[in-house]
């Protein structure tokens, strides 16, 4: 696969590391001026992964589709506002992309984990939810994306998000339920950015392994297929439920 990465910063270069341990072709760019990367520096990518900065996701991707390239990751946050944009361009260009909050698969898991506590949880009004976040003082975004994910797996417009930004965590995500004589916590920590990566290199291997519809897929599609070992047909992309928060629906 060659590939080509828009963004240098810590999730940049553990997807570089990721790939080159494999022996794909990897290119890594940096900071783009204000107009973005130029298309001609993604004219070689089989697939794009985007780990820059939430306003730069749009213009990166557009250039990629730009110069032929019809596969995307983006694995950064903060772009939420021009997500449907993202969508739109995507399928206009006969793309497909896979997108998270968060590539662990050991966080999509922990995700469909919450979403059984929280239906169990949310049966007694004694219980209130929580949640507790805490990333690297540079993180810009306050509450992260996968804690905003995990509130809306909570169901609850109204659960206390606490964000601490210090040091150097990469990641910890704390789901909470608390009631006045005890406390039940379920807890996801981060060691390093190997596992965020390695989930953005099979939801790029998901995206060449067969033809995807156009438009932005969530990366529970990868999960499904990774965890059950079977090919799913991949989702409509051009519904509004490929862009709505990555949390698995049930009937």
């Amino acid at each position: 696969m060659r590939a080509v990465i828009c963004g240098n910063g810590p999730m940049g270069r553990a997807l570089a590391a990721a790939l080159g341990a494999r022996g794909d072709l990897v290119e890594l760019l940096g900071r783009p001026s204000a107009t973005g990367h130029p298309a001609a520096s993604l004219a070689a990518a089989e697939v794009a992964f985007d780990a820059s900065v939430g306003p730069e996701v749009r213009a990166n991707v557009g250039a990629a589709v730009t110069v032929g390239c019809r596969c995307v990751v983006v694995a950064t946050s903060g772009w939420e506002a021009d997500r449907q944009a993202v969508a739109d361009d995507l399928r206009a260009a006969g793309a497909a992309g896979v997108w998270a909050p968060n590539f662990s698969l050991g966080t999509a898991l922990f995700g469909r984990l919450v979403d059984r506590a929280a239906a169990l949880y949310g049966r007694i009004d004694a219980f209130d939810p929580f949640i507790v976040e805490w990333h690297r003082r540079a993180k810009r975004d306050r509450p992260s994306g996968t804690a905003l994910d995990l509130a809306a797996r909570l169901g609850n417009g109204e659960v206390e998000v606490a964000s601490i930004r210090a040091g150097s965590s990469p990641g910890m995500h704390l789901v909470g339920f608390d009631a006045p004589g005890e406390t039940v916590e379920l807890r996801i920590t981060a060691r390093d950015r190997s596992a965020y990566a390695a989930g953005a290199l099979a939801a790029a291997d998901w995206l060449r392994r067969t033809p995807r519809p156009p438009g932005l897929h969530p990366f529970d599609s990868v999960v499904d297929e990774l965890v059950d070992g079977t090919v799913h047909p991949a989702r409509d992309a051009s519904s509004r439920a490929v862009i709505e928060p990555m949390h698995r629906r049930t009937s």
